[in-house]
Formats: C-alpha cells, structure tokens, sequence
C-alpha cells in the first residue's frame, strides 16, 4: 500500500481571524490514540473552543472537539481530552515565554494530514477588542464597494 502523499484538511477555526490578531504560526505534530486518528480520517473534528497550553517545557491542546470512532468500542477516546503537542523544544521555549508574558494566547487555526501524519498549525494571537471588529469588518465592506465601483466604472466607459 502507497504512502500518503501532500496535504489534507480536516478543520479550520475561522473565527480565529475574526477574534484574534495572528502574530506567527507554528506547525505541530499531534500524540493521538488509534481511535482518533481513525476519527480524523472520516474528516470530523472541531476547533472552534480549542487553544493551547505550555506546562512544564511541554505543550498540550485542550478543548479540541474530536468525535469517538463510529465503529469503536470499549478503547474509544474521549471526545475532548488534552492532547501532547509535538513541538521543538526551542519553540516551546519561545511560546511560554510569550504568553507569560501577557496579552498572548495559542489557538490552534487548522487540523491537517501532512504525509498521512495528523499536524495541528497553531498561532501566537492576541485577541481583538470589539471596536477593532467592528473597524476590520468596516473596512472589508469599503474594499468590496469600492471594487464593485471600479468594475460599474469600468462597465460604462467601454
């Protein structure tokens, strides 16, 4: 049987983008249990709730909602258990610092297969205050008005 080869996703946490200010992103591995990993691969996950920890020089996922495999049995997961990050210790070094820091948290922003290895992308966030919302989405809907000027401009002149 032939390796899986590129990339597959099965989540992404959208209203990451919305709520938080990205600074950098780093890719992990994940420690996940046969059951997990059967799960993952029927595509069902969710990240909506889920952020990061560092404890003790290691990193862990949290609040990650993964579904128990349909056709498991007594060794089934559990749904929303922490999870190990599979990280450099360097990087790790880096992350706590930042979040001790203050004002920074990790959330994870998608849930992929990489060669047929489960890997999560976590980002270093700090979260947006509501007017800065409210300021993103206005100035998002000025640029898709203005665009659709342009093109009714465009339209007209020829």
């Amino acid at each position: 049987m032939p390796r899986e080869r590129g990339e597959k996703v099965i989540a992404t946490n959208r209203r990451a983008r919305h709520d938080y200010n990205l600074e950098k992103s780093y890719e992990a591995g994940l420690v996940l249990t046969g059951t997990e990993v059967k799960s993952l691969r029927q595509g069902r996950a969710n990240l909506s709730d889920g952020y990061a920890f560092v404890k003790g020089g290691e990193a862990y996922l949290d609040a990650v909602h993964i579904p128990e495999y349909s056709q498991g049995h007594w060794t089934n997961h559990s749904a929303k258990r922490i999870r190990k990050l599979l990280l450099h210790r360097e990087e790790i070094a880096k992350l706590e610092h930042a979040v001790s820091a203050g004002g920074y948290t990790l959330i994870p922003l998608r849930l992929y297969f990489s060669d047929g290895r489960a890997k999560v992308e976590i980002a270093l966030a700090k979260g947006k205050r509501e007017f800065d919302k409210r300021q993103t989405l206005r100035e998002r809907q000025d640029n898709r008005e203005a665009e659709r000027a342009m093109r009714m401009r465009n339209r007209m002149g020829e």
